[in-house]
């Protein structure tokens, strides 16, 4: 873990609005000179803090007006590797993310589609057929509020 000192913690959320600003650019909204926050950069990357930058899509906009949570349980851990299902869950395109979690679920996965019926024909033609799936649970995305966190 890392030490983060107050200048550290401004940087941070000054990247986590906009990861493409330069380091001359956020050296003059926190009053840093450009050297000394590519150092601070440079440090918080190399210490794991920060990773690649990512670009925020937007999902309506491309064409992809509804979001899926799915909660997962494989119905029998004894017959796949958790591995194999990882690897076929994640060569569908339209699943976003896969959170391997603790407690009713075995997986959530955020899944993005054009609608609802685009949505269901991805659902049961690769969701529902991948190895060892069991019970799911779909929760449809209303609105979202994107919080920065505690830094």
């Amino acid at each position: 873990m890392i030490e983060l000192d107050e200048t550290d913690r401004r940087l941070v959320r000054a990247v986590m609005t906009d990861a493409g600003q330069s380091a001359g650019a956020l050296g003059r909204a926190l009053g840093l000179s450009q050297p000394a926050t590519w150092r601070r950069l440079k440090r918080l990357r190399d210490a794991g803090a920060l990773r690649a930058p990512r670009l925020d899509l937007d999902h309506a906009a491309l064409g992809f007006g509804v979001t899926v949570f799915l909660g997962l349980k494989l119905a029998t851990k004894g017959r796949v590797s958790l591995e194999d299902f990882e690897r076929a869950v994640t060569a569908i395109p339209e699943v976003q993310t896969v959170e391997h979690v603790l407690g009713l679920y075995d997986y959530r996965l955020r899944v993005v589609a054009r609608d609802i019926a685009d949505f269901e024909r991805v659902l049961r033609r690769r969701i529902m057929t991948l190895p060892g799936v069991g019970n799911v649970e779909a929760n449809v995305l209303l609105s979202e509020e994107r919080r920065p966190g505690p830094i």
